[in-house]
């Protein structure tokens, strides 16, 4: 089925999202991953929705303790100076401060059941998605929970280019 534009939706995510590449990215489906990934959550992509690429449709979180992390940005130690790099550099510093809070809480990067991405230019975050996908495996592995990309404005700083926001559920 075509989109509004000639392409299928398919076609749209797996070119947004860096193709589809086990290297950088699993397609599961209600039935099966391509890629094994260890959670207690239970992932859910229903066959009546085009096979995601990068996210999951849903996640039914195990019964468990529920965190939610606070924006995170690419920011020094002071809180106020935004750390050097493009794109892909503050995507990396943003999610290793995920990993770090979520740590802290006692969670592991399998507990993320949702992720929002926001980003200040989604061209940008585009040309960018190879890295991104890499950095993501670096960090979290084949797990991907449900996520949304927001391009916005603004950020706090002007010089910052993403932040993520999320939510964990450590199970019992």
């Amino acid at each position: 089925m075509l989109g509004p534009f000639g392409y299928s939706l398919r076609h749209l995510l797996a070119n947004y999202f860096g193709g589809i590449n086990n290297e950088i990215f699993w397609i599961a489906s209600a039935n099966q991953c391509e890629v094994p990934m260890t959670t207690s959550h239970r992932i859910v992509n229903p066959e009546s929705l085009p096979k995601p690429i990068g996210f999951s449709h849903a996640i039914v979180a195990a019964p468990g303790r529920t965190v939610y992390l606070g924006g995170q940005a690419a920011l020094e130690a002071d809180g106020f100076t935004v750390m050097p790099g493009g794109l892909a550099e503050q995507f990396d510093r943003s999610l290793y401060f995920i990993v770090q809070a979520l740590e802290a809480a006692g969670g592991k990067p399998e507990d993320l059941v949702a992720m929002q991405v926001f980003v200040t230019d989604v061209a940008d975050y585009r040309a960018n998605r190879r890295n991104i996908g890499k950095i993501w495996q670096e960090r979290i592995g084949h797990h991907y929970p449900a996520m949304t990309l927001l391009q916005v404005t603004g950020l706090l700083y002007p010089e910052l280019l993403v932040e993520l926001l999320a939510t964990a559920v450590i199970p019992e």
